[in-house]
């Protein structure tokens, strides 16, 4: 067994969000969830806020969540209910949440837990990163506490999901993914070039299908609702299960392909605005800021994926 990580998932659910949450909660001897922090992003704060608890009671989970930022350092907020629906989670019928938040916020969340760390903590950023910069610049000094930053966001060769240049995690708040960025925290990051290898194809998800736990039911149901977007509009021939990635590297980093390099993310307005730009040869000028992975056994993702929710 893996000596167990400990963890803090920053999150704006959202469907995929759903799926890393998920599997992270399955996975109690190898990550140690610190907390759960909440982020406005697929959909406005309250939303991704009320999604997370409901998802917590679904899992029968006990971490604590924490409300983040209503908006973007910088920019207006973008929403995605084009593709999540109304509330972010359509699909399920899930219950009203029997627990609610912590009384602290986000920021001092994440600048509380990680001063008083004894040992590195991963933080696993699964939407906009606004949370972490936002106590970054607060606290500068808990970058030395991270022992890397696991992000799903940006986008290389793979093109754009919101602009033709920008993914969404870093589109929605570039300013925030340019503060991580350069924070010196380690870095890995599952980009579009990845994420869209990781389709929900028939075969792959045909274990979850078969799964009529609570668990079962809501995974294929969230399935069924949002593929509809992606099969239709972007021509894929299943929805990517884009945020478990984050999850599924810290519990079998053999899946992926990685590549150092040096990532930056484009701020001037223009069509440009989000592009994460990747620097791959690598000197001493220009150190490399961290891995990004381009490569993923998609089947065996998907078995881990059905493996550990079974076990709900």
């Amino acid at each position: 067994m893996a000596v167990s990580r400990r963890i803090i998932i920053d999150t704006d659910p959202g469907h995929d969000d759903a799926f890393a949450l998920l599997l992270a909660w399955a996975a109690p001897e190898e990550l140690e969830i610190l907390g759960i922090t909440t982020v406005a992003g697929n959909v406005p704060l309250d939303k991704t806020t009320y999604n997370a608890l409901r998802l917590r009671d679904l899992a029968g989970a006990a971490s604590p969540i924490y409300r983040g930022c209503s908006r973007p350092m910088v920019n207006d907020l973008v929403t995605a209910e084009y593709v999540h629906g109304e509330s972010g989670l359509d699909g399920p019928n899930l219950p009203s949440p029997r627990r609610g938040v912590e009384a602290m916020h986000a920021i001092d969340f994440l600048v509380e837990t990680l001063q008083s760390a004894a040992d590195p903590v991963t933080v696993c950023l699964l939407g906009p990163m606004t949370n972490l910069a936002m106590a970054l610049n607060k606290e500068p000094d808990i970058a030395a506490k991270i022992d890397q930053c696991v992000i799903m966001g940006g986008s290389f060769a793979a093109g754009g999901n919101v602009t033709p240049t920008a993914e969404f995690n870093v589109f929605v708040d570039p300013h925030a993914a340019h503060v991580v960025l350069t924070s010196g925290v380690p870095l890995v990051m599952m980009p579009l070039d990845v994420t869209h290898q990781a389709q929900a194809l028939p075969h792959r998800v045909a274990p979850l299908h078969m799964l009529r736990t609570p668990v079962g039911v809501a995974v294929t149901e969230m399935l069924r609702f949002v593929e509809r977007y992606d099969v239709a509009h972007k021509g894929f021939a299943g929805f990517p299960l884009h945020d478990p990635t984050v999850i599924a590297y810290l519990l079998e980093p053999g899946l992926f392909e990685l590549r150092p390099g040096y990532v930056s993310v484009m701020l001037d307005a223009g069509p440009g605005h989000g592009m994460t730009v990747g620097r791959w040869e690598i000197d001493e000028g220009l150190p490399a800021n961290g891995r990004v992975a381009f490569g993923l056994s998609a089947d065996p993702y998907f078995e881990l994926i059905a493996e550990r929710l079974a076990t709900f």
